[in-house]
Order: structure tokens, then C-alpha cells, then sequence
């Protein structure tokens, strides 16, 4: 893996960044959270994260985060790691226990498991609603029909706190595609937010969405957390 120092050049680079996008947008940069993307790293690269100032680290597996977060520096212990990657129902307890978020909630079925979790910890969980808003076959995620009534089924559940939607964007086979993939999937998913947040009265805050290469895209599109692995620790 890299050394602090690389990362820390590339933390500085990708804030540039997002500094740059937020301006282009007439956004305040502070309203858009990086958020390291570790999977597959050694725990050192949670430790970057904490000591570079980042407050969350993402995983896209639960049992590798189970082994790793043990791992780190005392130094990171106030780092919030999420879950980004697909969760089964049947490791929803498990994620509970070690995560302090999880973006990738979604059906009805995980609502359940996550709530029947949370309340068995004595705790309130904050989650993610993820929603296939490219309407992508290869992706994870409520359709977009369904998203209205996923949202209002997780803000009944007792243990659970909807902080707001998560989507990933479709790859095309062109730079250009990929792109215009990239801003319909993200105006989708903030057109949504807004809808919601409006008919039922609760902000859906949270709106994770972009990664290394279109985070720009996604920070135009009110993103409030892009999701980067490969452009702060170099390729897996």
C-alpha cells in the first residue's frame, strides 16, 4: 500500500477537487463529506482516513470489516465505518454490531432483520436507502416505483434512522455515456430526495453518490458524500 504521505498528496488533490466541483455548482465544499473507501486495504488505510482528518471509512464486506476495524491505531477509534457493499439478510445482526451505518438497505426484508438487530443491541441504527436510480439490471438497489414506499416503511421502524438515499450510476461503454449515465442517475436519485422529503415531512439529508471518477458529475447533482477508494490508496 502507499505511505501516508502519497495519501495524504491525494486527499489534498481530491479535496481540490470536490472544492473546485462545489464552486462550479455553487456549493459550499464543507457540505460534501469524502468518504475512504478501505475494502481490501490493510487497516493501515483506515488509520490514513483518521489521521488526515476524515471522519468515515467504507467497507463492502461485512466480515472483512468484523476482522479489520480490531486492527486499527487507538488513535482511529472515533472513525465511523459504513457499509456501501450488498448486505445479505442473514448478516444483517452482524452488521449491526460493527457498523455505525449502513448504506445499502434495500428491501422491506433487511428494514426487518436491521431493526429486530438494532433493537436486540438497545440501539437506533442509522441506514441508507439504496436506490437503483439508473435503472441499472447489474445493480443493487430499490427501483425507483418502489423507493417512495421503502422510505416510509424504514421511517417506522423504532430502531432504525433513515439519514438518506444511496445510489451507485451505471457504467456505459464510452466515456461520454458513462457520464450521461452518471447525471441522469444522480438528478434521479435527488429529484427523489426532494420529492420524499417534501411529502413526508423529514429532510433525507444524506445524499451518497459519486465515486473516483464521477464525483464532479455527482457533486453538481447535490451529492453529499462521494465514495473513493482507488484515487486515495491507488489500485487494489
Amino acid at each position: 500500500m502507499i505511505d501516508y504521505a502519497e495519501f495524504s498528496r491525494r486527499a489534498d488533490a481530491l479535496r481540490a477537487e470536490i472544492a473546485a466541483a462545489c464552486q462550479s455548482a455553487g456549493r459550499d465544499p464543507a457540505e460534501v463529506e469524502l468518504l475512504a473507501v478501505t475494502k481490501t486495504h490493510p487497516a493501515a488505510a483506515a488509520d490514513f482516513a483518521a489521521r488526515y482528518g476524515l471522519r468515515g471509512v467504507g467497507e463492502n464486506r461485512v466480515q472483512e470489516a468484523v476482522e479489520k476495524r480490531p486492527q486499527t491505531a487507538p488513535a482511529s477509534a472515533a472513525l465511523r465505518w459504513e457499509l456501501i457493499g450488498h448486505l445479505q439478510s442473514n448478516k444483517a445482526k452482524l452488521a449491526a454490531q460493527h457498523f455505525d451505518r449502513i448504506q445499502s438497505v434495500d428491501s422491506e426484508k433487511l428494514l426487518n432483520h436491521l431493526d429486530r438487530a438494532a433493537a436486540d443491541l438497545g440501539k437506533v441504527l442509522p441506514v441508507l436507502l439504496q436506490i437503483n436510480a439508473g435503472d441499472d439490471p447489474a445493480k443493487f438497489g430499490a427501483d425507483l416505483a418502489d423507493a417512495p414506499r421503502l422510505v416510509e416503511a424504514a421511517l417506522a421502524r423504532k430502531h432504525l434512522r433513515v439519514d438518506g438515499l444511496m445510489t451507485i450510476a451505471p457504467l456505459g461503454t464510452t466515456p461520454e455515456e458513462t457520464a450521461a449515465h452518471a447525471t441522469r442517475t444522480f438528478n434521479n436519485l435527488r429529484t427523489l430526495r426532494d420529492e420524499l422529503a417534501a411529502r413526508l415531512g423529514t429532510p433525507l439529508r444524506e445524499l451518497s453518490m459519486g465515486m473516483t471518477n464521477d464525483l464532479r458529475l455527482a457533486v453538481a447533482a447535490g451529492s453529499t458524500m462521494v465514495r473513493v477508494g482507488t484515487a486515495l490508496y491507488g489500485a487494489r
